[in-house]
């Protein structure tokens, strides 16, 4: 049986190696950082570990071929990945952390190859589900302009929640873990990791490459974690190019409210004046979520770095001196919903790879 390695247990990760492992393949997943529960990992210490960190939720983008080339490509994986988040939510409803709700979208300034010609008939083309166009007087009335929206059905998480439950679902199959900070993929091939034994491929799953890739760069992003539950994701594109956004978690998590997109920022401090921000932008954008008491309650301040790509993510096969790499990183924002979709094209990857050496 073909031994794999996975390195980075982000979700990418770990949805390449069950992915790889529900095709029969040998999988250790090696990885610097592991999921644990809400209640205990260290945001500081585990910055640069995306998926704990993100809003985890299904925005669909619907593509335009004239702008963007590999939109498509994206589209599709995000519908891969819807579909195996409904097969989640329905065989796992109590572990998974996956929770189908209605998604809201408002736009202040929307593109009109995107948006403005995005009709229900043509929606439910793209695969969205219960899509509808919202009328005027259903559009925030705050003053500042949105200019369109719609309603569909998608797709939130616990993101804690829901890595672990992977986790968890990976170790019972047999997987195996490795705990251990990678450099290069090539590490994995040679013999100073004798416990790993032989190695038939590498998935560097690693979200940011090994500093090799200078279309790489982090966009710090900071949330705050609030203890009210909502009924709706709800996402607002501001004139200005800004976010407004709320995603619940589900299952007694709060609901997370954003954001920002701050290219090369490092700065792990959160802002209190800018939570404040983001929760007044909220609570305007959709009152509802402010409930009977009238105001939001801050549980937590949340700053995470999100491993971004010029170009969109590297998803493609490379054979190296040492062996054959799978590169699947640089989702930016779109680890979640891309994951499952990116899982299917590095196991095409790995099995296209190993049918061809077989015949050598």
């Amino acid at each position: 049986m073909p031994h794999i390695i996975v390195i980075g247990a982000g979700v990418i990760g770990l949805s390449c190696g069950l992915e790889l492992q529900n095709a029969g393949y040998d999988v250790t997943i090696v990885a610097r950082d592991l999921p644990a529960p809400f209640e205990v990992i260290d945001s500081q210490a585990q910055i640069n570990f995306s998926s704990p960190w993100a809003g985890a939720h299904n925005r669909f983008i619907p593509p335009n071929p004239q702008a963007d080339p590999d939109g498509g490509e994206e589209h599709a994986m995000a519908l891969a990945t819807f579909a195996r988040m409904d097969a989640l939510a329905q065989a796992h409803p109590g572990e998974a952390g996956v929770t189908f709700m209605k998604g809201i979208e408002y736009l202040e300034a929307p593109v009109p190859e995107h948006y403005l010609s995005l009709t229900e008939d043509r929606a439910a083309e793209l695969g969205y589900r219960d899509f509808r166009l919202l009328p005027a007087e259903q559009l925030p009335s705050d003053g500042k302009g949105v200019a369109w929206g719609c309603e569909y059905r998608t797709w939130c998480l616990n993101p804690m929640m829901y890595c672990c439950f992977l986790l968890r679902r990976f170790v019972i199959r047999g997987g195996k873990l490795h705990k251990r900070e990678v450099r290069s993929a090539q590490e994995m091939f040679h013999h100073r990791q004798p416990e790993l034994g032989a190695v038939d491929a590498v998935v560097n799953a690693t979200g940011t490459g090994f500093g090799d890739d200078d279309k790489m760069f982090i966009t710090r992003g900071q949330t705050c974690v609030v203890a009210e539950p909502c009924d709706a994701t709800v996402t607002r594109q501001n004139a200005d190019g800004s976010w407004t956004f709320c995603v619940p978690r589900g299952f007694d998590g709060g609901t997370v409210i954003g954001g920002t997109r701050e290219p090369d920022n490092w700065s792990a401090t959160p802002s209190a004046e800018l939570r404040e921000t983001l929760l007044q932008k909220l609570a305007v954008t959709y009152p509802p979520i402010l409930g009977e008491s009238g105001k939001l309650t801050p549980i937590r301040d949340i700053v995470g770095r999100r491993p971004t790509r010029r170009g969109g993510p590297r998803i493609e096969g490379e054979m190296s001196a040492s062996g054959f790499v799978m590169h699947v990183y640089g989702f930016g924002g779109r680890g979640y919903e891309l994951s499952w979709g990116a899982a299917e094209r590095a196991l095409e990857g790995v099995q296209s790879h190993l049918g061809e050496k077989a015949k050598l």
